[in-house]
């Protein structure tokens, strides 16, 4: 009787296989491609993960741990900036400095201590790295015989901007981020108008109503969503976070999220690199936010742990403009953060930041350094630009000239010697700023 049924059971299944054998061979068929898939995302997973040195970001102040592979804005504890950390020795077998001149001239040639995965795509306008240029007759003029002009005005969207947001919205869109929201006094709404466009992401930006034309221009024709304020750069980003939550932006404001730092940080192995590996005496760095200068200080933390670099590092001076000078003030009076500057204003409007969050670090990083911090007056400014014009070809920004004004200054003040290389940063196009001259 067992072996009756057994014998009809599989009668039974062998005419049920032979007339569902079309549909069973297309699901082993799909079985098999969806296998193989998976195993190809495996691998794809396994040589990302291995090819990432990015560990985690940590809080530049009490140094919480944050996990780098979702959104973040500031340290979840204290509000303080976030700094991405990476494995640096396991980059260094992969990352070499005799090596780096085969590499394509880019932003990106310093991929494996950038965070965006290897396999993703960065969002690039073709930031292929700035000149170091010497600037002999200003400097014979200012008795400095190594001055050198670090010019980023040759960037995308004529700014040092466009370095951070190269890497700020890369990583912005690699998280999921879809509307992007910046306070700008002129360059960063411009460079985040055109990384979002070139991302096909939406860029919202505030900027002061008497933000340069230019720049309201810019954010315009690239696409983005413009509001004007009336008020400095501080009451924009307060309107950004008032509203960021209810629309769905991300808050790429400088320093309150981890990555433009990134971006910025490769001014710092870009110099060295141009130097032959051997750091300047002194920088001169425009400073608003000061997202450059503490970028380009971790940078220089990086290449001393990486081998490339000793311990020696040049003395940065902060130069602010005298109607907006709180790391000024500050430095003078020997605090340790900057207090609002009352009623800033200036034409340099990348300067006109009367307070600015990454302001306890700018401090420590000039006092370490045996640097300072100088104003100079927007008249100054203007006059110098011409002088930089006339004996070096560039048309610079004030915020450019502040710093080949400070000079003179340093110079009579035993702060600079005659001998030493000096590196001025010019952080943009003068031609962005046609409202500032008469004709």
């Amino acid at each position: 009787m067992a072996d009756t049924m057994a014998g009809a059971l599989k009668r039974q299944l062998d005419s049920w296989l032979r007339m569902n054998r079309p549909q069973i061979s297309q699901i082993v068929a799909a079985w098999e491609i969806k296998k193989q898939q998976i195993c190809v995302n495996l691998r794809n997973l396994r040589t990302i993960l291995l090819s990432m040195f990015v560990t985690h970001l940590e809080c530049s102040a009490c140094h919480l741990r944050h996990d780098w592979s979702r959104l973040q804005n500031l340290c979840t504890a204290c509000q303080k900036p976030l700094f991405a950390i990476y494995d640096l020795a396991a980059a260094s077998r992969r990352l070499r400095r005799e090596t780096l001149a085969t590499r394509k001239k880019s932003l990106w040639r310093y991929r494996e201590v950038l965070p965006l995965p290897e396999g993703v795509e960065p969002v690039s306008l073709g930031e292929r790295g700035t000149p170091l240029l010497r600037a002999a007759r200003f400097g014979g003029a200012v008795g400095l015989s190594q001055l050198w002009i670090k010019d980023e005005s040759q960037n995308p969207t004529q700014s040092f901007k466009a370095r951070g947001m190269a890497v700020a919205v890369s990583m912005a869109k690699h998280l999921g981020a879809t509307k992007l929201a910046v306070p700008s006094a002129g360059n960063a709404g411009g460079a985040l108008a055109a990384y979002a466009a070139r991302a096909g992401l939406e860029a919202h930006i505030f900027m002061p109503r008497d933000t340069p034309r230019a720049n309201i221009i810019e954010c315009c024709e690239l696409g983005a969503h413009l509001t004007l304020i009336d008020g400095l750069i501080t009451d924009c980003g307060a309107e950004i976070a008032k509203r960021k939550r209810a629309e769905g932006w991300f808050d790429m404001s400088t320093l309150k999220e981890p990555y433009r730092v990134e971006g910025k940080k490769t001014l710092g192995y870009e110099l060295a690199e141009q130097l032959d590996w051997r750091l300047p005496d002194v920088i001169l760095y425009p400073t608003g936010g000061g997202t450059g200068l503490i970028g380009m200080w971790k940078a220089f933390d990086e290449m001393e742990e990486l081998g490339w670099i000793g311990k020696k590092r040049p003395r940065m001076f902060s130069v602010q403009a005298t109607g907006c000078a709180p790391i000024v003030r500050a430095f003078e009076n020997g605090d340790s953060t900057a207090a609002e500057f009352p009623g800033a204003h200036t034409c340099a409007s990348g300067l006109r930041v009367p307070k600015a969050i990454g302001d306890f670090l700018i401090l420590n990083i000039l006092r370490q350094s045996n640097g300072g911090a100088v104003a100079v007056d927007d008249e100054e400014m203007i006059r110098v630009t011409r002088k930089v014009g006339l004996s070096e070809g560039l048309f610079v920004s004030p915020e450019g000239a502040a710093c080949f004004a400070a000079l003179k200054s340093l110079g009579s003040a035993g702060k600079i010697a005659s001998d030493e290389c000096v590196v001025v940063f010019n952080t943009g196009a003068g031609i962005k700023y046609l409202d500032c001259y008469e004709t």
